[in-house]
């Protein structure tokens, strides 16, 4: 009997082979000890990532991504973690807490909904074409260019104006309970059930594995509201977590690497009708993390493309949801925000995402634009869909005649401020502040000082440090120098314990804030194991929810390598040198603190005199003076 989500997780780990794992996703090649593959998770053009089959992890040494099989699994599929575990502990067999038993009550539930569901969608499809008062449904079809073709490919169909005529046909087969359940029928007011949907177009709505599970329903008489009535969520059906026409656009998506995200039904049926087939749309609600999630499952190098209605609420949506994405996929580095011909040499190229948005001219949404000017002219748009920076900037601009007033200037530039100073490349930044001020005639300098005030930049040079680096207060030698000495408690053989090793540890010695946890979590877990394997085990399960967490950890597993089969003695030399060297460069540190200071008040003579002092008794402590 399993006693703990922990125990099942360990379980799963010991079945999970790492090599076995990632193959299913990255073609792999053998090459010594490990095997090496195109790392996945960013734009690889050569093998960068490692698979150790003997430590049971992969690592990319260009990204930096890695982890162990079940992290990698959770990354590429872009699932919350449980939802993983709790699939591959029924795939294995594995019995699962009580609290996390899917009753065999609720299995068959969803099973006959789904059922229920698929009954219902070719119902309403054969209505569609049978039913007396079908015609107006099927005169607003044509109108909007859908064929019979299109009809039977998203299975459309018509809920006559009748009270019960689904209901009838459906209840030879199923209970009352699981068509409610399903969101098929309604208690009356008489106490009877009556159809949800009556007197609309039907538009069935699949999950990513084609299966009918909800319903969205367009009124079209006129008068009728609301325009959209729309399944609510259910045990087979949560909005927030599927997007329309995502089963059949899934293979288009991977082809082609990009997927473009609609606002409506209508528009993803016009633009798959028409050949744009990586079209999807969020079933009645904005944008969610879960959306951006599941698409990240599709397109490896997270290619998005916005295409919304083109008035103030469409680009009100284009806002919402680009901050929808990139907040989603932060942990995995920058949006890419500036094209390959603009590329500096330095760059390297890693991008979390890349968010275009596809504008077709004012006041043609793209279901309107696609039926007018056909579905080659839509994915000229798409081809030259601007990056997301470029729409909101030219969005901004477009405003530039009605800013007649300095205050209506300087509103307008602070707009292009907020855009402009998440531009990571400050080449690049620069770049687009010239460009800027030159077509709203202002002065560059003012502008770039504008944008280091609210950057709090200082001195506009250099490179902002990413507010999701690893690296928190310290400068990456420190880093590197505080990992290579915490990597010892994960050296394979260590002929040092656990215990052994914390009294060799100074205080303090770790200082970096992240590395701080890492060390905490290690001294909590070592408390009751006494091995590296099992440590190291926990340890990624402990940060399987942290992408950071779990990258630190891979590192620290790769540096711990150097330690390994060395004597007591050797082990114990070399933690006390890393120790000396890791003291070594916090005193180096401090010194040039001092001198900083120095600097800065060598006008004051007393104060400058005490400063001195301090900095000559540091460098005694560093030289070994007396």
């Amino acid at each position: 009997m399993v006693n703990s989500f922990e125990e099942v997780i360990s379980l799963i780990k010991d079945r999970l082979d790492i090599v076995d794992v990632v193959s299913q996703y990255v073609p792999l090649k053998k090459s010594g000890a490990n095997y090496w593959g195109i790392c996945p998770f960013h734009a690889d053009k050569k093998p960068s990532m490692s698979v150790s089959p003997s430590r049971g992890i992969y690592k990319c040494f260009s990204c930096g991504a890695g982890g162990d099989a079940l992290s990698f699994l959770v990354r590429i599929q872009n699932r919350e973690y449980k939802d993983v575990i709790l699939e591959l502990a029924e795939k294995f067999g594995i019995e699962l807490p009580t609290k996390y038993h899917a009753s065999s009550e609720t299995k068959t539930q969803k099973a006959e909904m789904i059922k229920a569901c698929h009954k219902a969608a070719k119902f309403f499809n054969l209505q569609l074409r049978s039913a007396d008062d079908a015609n107006k449904a099927m005169t607003y079809l044509r109108g909007r260019s859908i064929t019979d073709e299109i009809i039977d490919k998203f299975t459309l169909g018509w809920a006559p104006n009748k009270y019960d005529s689904l209901y009838k046909e459906l209840k030879k087969e199923f209970k009352d309970d699981i068509l409610e359940k399903a969101g098929l029928i309604l208690k009356s007011n008489s106490g009877g059930w009556i159809d949800r949907f009556r007197n609309r177009i039907i538009i069935p709505i699949q999950n990513e594995n084609g299966e009918y599970v909800a319903f969205g329903a367009r009124a079209v008489d006129e008068g009728q509201n609301p325009k959209y009535l729309n399944s609510s969520d259910s045990l087979i059906y949560n909005k927030s977590k599927i997007l329309f026409g995502l089963n059949s656009a899934q293979e288009a998506i991977r082809a082609q690497d990009r997927v473009i995200i609609m606002e409506g039904y209508f528009d993803v049926i016009s633009a798959q009708a028409h050949g744009v087939e990586n079209a999807v749309a969020s079933c009645g609600t904005a944008l969610t993390p879960e959306h951006v999630k599941l698409l990240s499952r599709y397109t490896k190098s997270r290619r998005i493309y916005l295409s919304f209605d083109t008035d103030s609420a469409g680009i009100n949506a284009t806002k919402k949801g680009s901050a929808v994405i990139k907040e989603t996929l932060a942990a995995l580095g920058n949006v890419k925000q500036f094209d390959e011909s603009h590329i500096s040499a330095t760059s390297d190229n890693k991008y979390a995402c890349e968010i275009r948005v596809i504008s077709p001219p004012q006041g043609k949404d793209p279901d309107e634009f696609i039926r007018s000017m056909g579905g080659e002219a839509f994915s000229e748009y798409i081809n030259n869909a601007p990056l997301l920076i470029d729409f909101l900037l030219n969005n901004v601009l477009r405003e530039k005649s009605s800013a007649k007033t300095p205050q209506e200037k300087a509103e307008l530039v602070n707009q292009i401020i907020e855009i402009l100073k998440d531009v990571n490349n400050k080449i690049i930044q620069s770049e687009y502040v010239k460009m800027v001020s030159t077509v709203l005639n202002i002065d560059e300098n003012a502008m770039l000082k504008e944008l280091s005030r609210v950057n709090n930049l200082g001195e506009y040079v250099g490179s902002v440090q990413n507010k999701k680096n690893l690296v928190t207060n310290s400068s990456q030698f420190e880093i590197k120098a505080q990992k290579n000495l915490l990597s010892v408690f994960l050296a394979s053989g260590g002929s040092l314990s656990f215990q052994q090793l914390n009294e060799l540890f100074p205080e303090n010695i770790i200082q970096d804030e992240t590395l701080i946890i890492v060390k905490n979590t290690i001294d909590k877990i070592s408390c009751t194991i006494n091995n590296v394997k099992e440590l190291t085990k926990s340890l990624y399960t402990e940060f399987i929810e942290d992408d950071n967490l779990t990258q630190i950890l891979t590192d620290l597993v790769q540096l711990s390598e150097a330690f390994n089969g060395l004597e007591a003695d050797e082990f114990e030399k070399a933690v006390k040198e890393n120790i000396v060297r890791l003291k070594k460069c916090y005193q180096e540190k401090e010194t040039e603190k001092i001198r900083q200071q120095y600097k800065q008040v060598n006008d004051d003579e007393i104060e400058a005199l005490k400063i001195q002092m301090q900095l000559r008794d540091k460098i005694k402590l560093r030289t070994g003076d007396k």
